[in-house]
Parts: C-alpha cells; structure tokens; sequence
C-alpha cells in the first residue's frame, strides 16, 4: 500500500505529521527516556521529533516499507532504523523505555499483536503509546474532503473508516486488552498548510496510502471526476486544514512471577 516514495508521502501525509508527531511525544512523555522506538517510521517524521529531543543515538525506527527505511536511515543517520514489522519486532524484551506509533495501529496486519510486540520490547514502568486519524466521526478534513468525493461518485466506496484505531476509544480498549495499565487517551489536533487546491489535489495523484491507491485504481475521466467533486468545498488561495487523532497510551506492568 505504501509503494510511493518518501518524497510522496511527505507531501500527502507528512506535512500532518510535523504537528502530529510532536503533540504525541508530549502526551505520552519522552524526558526521562533513554531508548525509545518508533513503530511504523515512515520517512521519520516521528523519528526526527524524538531525535531532537533525545538524540539520534537514543531512538530505534522500523518500518516494512524499504524505500522509507532508506530516507528514515539518511535523514537520522545515528539512529538504529531497520526494515521489518510490527508483529514481530527484532529487539529483545525491555529493551526500551517507550515505544510510539504514529498513525500506523489500522495498518497493521494484527494490530493487537503489534501492540503486543511493543509492550514486549518496553520496558516495565515504560509507555506504550500510539495514535489513528478519526476518520469515524470526519475528524480529518483532508482524507473525510476526498472519500465524500469518492463516495458521490460511487455510493458503494467504503473509504478507511472500518480500520483500527480510527474509531473514538478503539486503541485504549487495545492496549487495555493486551494488558497496559493506566491507559488515558483523547484527541490530538495537528494541521497542514496548502498554497491553493492544486498544492491539496496532486498528493492524491502520487498513489499513497489507501486514497491514493483508490484515485489510481479509477480510469482518468473518473479520477477528474472526484478532483471536480472536492473542489468546491475548498477555498481559492492559501488555506490550512485541521486535523483531530485519537491517541492512546498505557504503562507496561511488571512481569509476573510465581509465589
């Protein structure tokens, strides 16, 4: 699903991800870390945030995606960036003391196995946290501007609203299941800047993620067709767009041990 390259994925989501990222990292706390992981990095917009605040040498990144690996790895050169996924993470148990995951929980294969595997690698007394766009409850201009279009066009287009995480409470209810206590979660609000309808419009062209794939997936006539239907509910001219995520996060307890 994530074939395009980074430079792609920069201008569709990671113009979000320069907000998002750091409103995560705040919540679920970073300051007294000394080694934390980022699950699903991208081109490492999460990455560089804890790498600001910790150090490239202090942050690890996965992702199943090569070409994102590629940029992560050259743009946080110190950090230990590796190709893999979130159901089977290759660090050892406790080895970090957070773990985050930004926007990533509704594309994993098994997200509860994802989680799991990042409760493993943290520490006891460590957080696991990790965030989803609301794309239940329209949350995410963006993406709820596009699959409305997408939807006047073909009333049968599902859109992404049935995937983890994207759903108010589904990822507390998560990390509450595998095991995490003290779980609190809520909204992030990031936001993204466009120059005019054109700066919005041609991320889609680029074929990320599952709007991307839609639009290219359409035959031409079809794919003007939805860009005809957005138009309208967008402004001429700069504008910026708000975006709201549900986050979670939780504290790994201490392993259990027999009497």
């Amino acid at each position: 699903m994530f074939t395009s390259p980074a430079d792609g994925y920069d201008r569709f989501m990671g113009r979000y991800t320069r907000t998002l990222a750091p409103a995560l990292v705040d919540v679920a706390g970073v300051d007294q870390a000394e080694r934390v992981l980022d699950v699903g990095c991208g081109p490492g917009g999460l990455t560089g945030v804890l790498a600001r605040r910790l150090g490239e040498q202090r942050v690890a990144a996965i992702d199943p995606a090569a070409q994102f690996v590629t940029a992560c790895h050259e743009r946080h050169p110190a950090a230990d960036v590796r190709q893999g996924t979130a159901e089977a993470l290759p660090w050892p148990d406790d080895d970090f003391d957070a773990s985050y995951s930004c926007l990533v929980v509704g594309f994993m294969t098994d997200a509860d196995q994802g989680l799991r595997e990042m409760s493993r690698v943290t520490r006891p007394g460590g957080v696991v946290a990790a965030c989803m766009w609301d794309l239940d409850e329209g949350g995410m201009t963006m993406l709820e501007t596009f699959w409305a279009g997408a939807r006047e066009l073909d009333p049968d287009v599902v859109g992404e609203r049935m995937r983890v995480g994207v759903g108010r409470g589904d990822i507390a209810t998560r990390l509450r299941r595998i095991g995490l206590r003290d779980v609190v979660d809520g909204a992030l609000i990031a936001h993204a800047d466009y120059t005019d309808f054109e700066d919005f419009w041609q991320p889609f062209t680029f074929g990320v993620g599952p709007a991307g794939a839609h639009l290219a997936a359409l035959p031409t006539d079809q794919q003007e067709r939805v860009r005809e239907l957005c138009r309208p509910h967008l402004p001429d001219g700069p504008f910026t767009l708000s975006a709201r995520a549900w986050f979670a996060c939780g504290i790994v307890p201490p392993p259990i041990t027999d009497r």
